[in-house]
């Protein structure tokens, strides 16, 4: 497995709001046993991730998705299949039902845990960011002289890197307050600019008409957010019908209405999402759901001036992606990925490094101490 396979979504018409373009990816069926809802957490959204006994991961964190597959033995069919996995806030109920659990601020152990039943909490967009982080975290393999005590010791402790809140995305929250959720819609691509910013699937309808909303407390990358601060509105480019001659009912009517339909979905897989459906993704196996298997992805960090992505995703046992949840890199973080990449590749040795970009040894300490890796050398080169 080294692509995303969006098999069984359709890509629905475009909504915009400024420069901000919503595409709705909607299922003929929805995924059967498996469900997702959202575990709030209380307080700022600040929270702290153990991840092992010496490695920690802190970051905003309003809430968790717990996956239940507890219905997948029946295909979600048998006599009360989906009841402890319909998504909380869709249940039957009074007014005064909880769209959601919260549960008091605690510290978080590990990015996906598993919960008793058939449930696992994992922390969305957070397990592909933190696989970021973790990128050759240890440091230097070989203790060749170019590397800091620092470096040696820590590897790359501490590592940081800048994200914006949904919210201030300018015009997101507007365009998904007044977005139109389609039947059957399971997911969204949003774009800003017409620039990739954001994918998000899920497996089921009401799982989407839950978490909608909650893409506004998502991380996005700063270009994004430039994107959508300095960029013009986007155009909203409407659909006509040719041929309007030759149409005599409402049969030949609804019969034109679909090819435009299959035009627009044609082109948005070819056009708008080829960066990241043409791409060739690390997978990282995190957890395994029965038939249902919970990835992290990396992108391979070449510089060809595209958009490249992280993410997360869970497939069912044929590759179809029943869960997914994107983040655009900035030029700045995919500069630091290659430098790791490459530098990791060489074994650690500048000159070979340095070889394999092109560049000299003093062109390679350069770029390092740019991208902010100067902790890793030592201040006499």
């Amino acid at each position: 497995m080294n692509r995303l396979e969006l098999t069984g979504l359709t890509a629905g018409p475009a909504q915009v709001w400024g420069g901000v373009r919503l595409v709705p990816l909607i299922r003929e069926a929805p995924v059967a046993g498996l469900r997702l809802h959202r575990e709030v957490y209380e307080g700022l959204g600040a929270g702290i991730v153990e991840l092992d006994p010496r490695s920690h991961y802190i970051s905003y964190i309003p809430h968790g998705l717990v996956a239940d597959w507890s219905g997948e033995e029946d295909g979600g069919r048998g006599p009360g299949a989906g009841r402890q996995s319909a998504a909380y806030g869709t249940q039957f109920g009074g007014g005064d039902a909880p769209r959601a659990i919260p549960l008091p601020p605690v510290a978080h152990h590990r990015m996906a845990k598993r919960r008793p039943g058939d449930r696992l909490r994992f922390l969305p967009l957070h397990l592909a960011l933190e696989g970021y982080l973790a990128l050759h975290f240890g440091g230097p393999s070989t203790a060749w002289e170019e590397w800091s005590r620092t470096a040696l010791r820590d590897g790359l402790s501490p590592r940081a890197e800048d994200a914006y809140l949904g919210r201030s995305v300018r015009g997101l929250g507007d365009a998904l307050r007044i977005f139109e959720i389609h039947p059957g819609q399971c997911g969204v691509m949003v774009y800003v600019s017409d620039a990739l910013a954001a994918a998000f699937v899920v497996p089921h309808p009401d799982d989407y008409r839950l978490l909608h909303a909650s893409l506004v407390e998502d991380l996005y990358g700063e270009l994004v957010h430039q994107y959508a601060l300095y960029g013009a509105p986007v155009a909203d480019t409407p659909v006509r019908i040719g041929g309007a001659d030759h149409i005599r009912d409402l049969g030949e009517l609804r019969s034109a209405a679909r090819a435009q339909e299959r035009a627009w979905a044609e082109a948005h897989g070819t056009l708008f999402a080829r960066e990241l459906l043409d791409t060739s993704y690390a997978f990282e196996r995190v957890y395994r759901m029965k038939s249902f298997t919970l990835w992290r992805f990396l992108p391979p960090f070449v510089r060809d001036g595209g958009g490249q992505h992280i993410g997360e995703t869970i497939t069912d046992h044929r590759g179809q992606v029943a869960y997914l949840k994107t983040f655009r890199l900035s030029d700045a973080q995919i500069r630091r990925g290659h430098l790791l990449r490459t530098v990791a590749g060489a074994d650690w040795q500048l000159d070979r490094a340095a070889a394999a970009l092109g560049s000299s040894r003093e062109e390679l300490v350069r770029r390092m101490r740019a991208a902010g890796f100067s902790a890793l050398l030592k201040s006499s080169l």
